[in-house]
């Protein structure tokens, strides 16, 4: 197997979905990966695309947004090293179900949906593992709309800043996202996202230096995050 194989292999085996298979299962995968690179702000899927493949990013960023009759964008998740989308797609072959759009340039691994499907039938292993990523962003997806519902802006934005925390103490944000970017993410406007960092800021709970957001009270932090009687 050349060095190139040898790369993706090893990346790969870091991945959620393929981390519980064995050396040549991964080694599988790899031969059947296509690499393609977007610069950024590229539209690298588009609602109601035909969904024919998973996507793993390999270097850089996306963001899976809808969009609005309105233009009015909602993101719903931004994505990173590691992650991965179009996850649906490997089951039911169904239309995308969301824009994404590269948010830096970026490398993405593409996984075609009837090369996966072959390779699952192969190893079964790779199906329970897709089960258990599906899951979780169910669980995901349940928290989302439960934090919509139940908190106050604060409270969707102290939410944000712990998923996208690293984790240790003091935490630093993993993926810097900027007020607009978290507005969008929690269905509010960036002057109240604004206002809501700087109370935490001002109260000691988190510092912030140019982009980098150090959680310093995760305590406190995690209170806000609990639905107020």
């Amino acid at each position: 197997m050349s060095v190139s194989l040898d790369r993706i292999a090893d990346f790969l085996s870091t991945v959620p979905l393929f981390r519980q298979l064995d050396r040549p299962a991964v080694r599988g995968f790899a031969e059947l990966t296509r690499e393609q690179k977007f610069a950024k702000g590229s539209m690298i899927l588009s609602e109601g695309d035909a969904g024919d493949a998973l996507f793993v990013v390999r270097s850089g960023e996306v963001k899976v947004v809808l969009v609005g009759d309105d233009g009015r964008e909602v993101i719903l998740n931004v994505l990173s090293v590691g992650d991965h989308f179009g996850e649906l797609a490997l089951i039911d072959g169904g239309p995308r179900s969301a824009h994404v759009v590269s948010t830096q340039a970026s490398s993405l691994l593409v996984l075609r949906r009837t090369d996966f499907r072959r390779r699952v039938e192969q190893n079964p292993e790779v199906a329970w593992g897709l089960m258990v990523e599906l899951s979780r962003r169910l669980r995901q997806a349940d928290e989302t709309i439960g934090s919509l519902v139940l908190l106050d802006v604060p409270g969707r934005v102290a939410k944000v800043l712990l998923e996208h925390a690293s984790p240790g103490e003091p935490a630093t944000l993993v993926k810097p996202l900027t007020h607009q970017t978290i507005a969008q993410m929690i269905g509010a406007s960036r002057e109240t996202v604004s206002r809501a960092m700087a109370d935490f800021q001002d109260r000691g709970i988190i510092a912030v230096q140019r982009r980098l957001v150090t959680i310093t009270d995760r305590e406190t932090l995690e209170a806000r995050t609990r639905p107020r009687p």
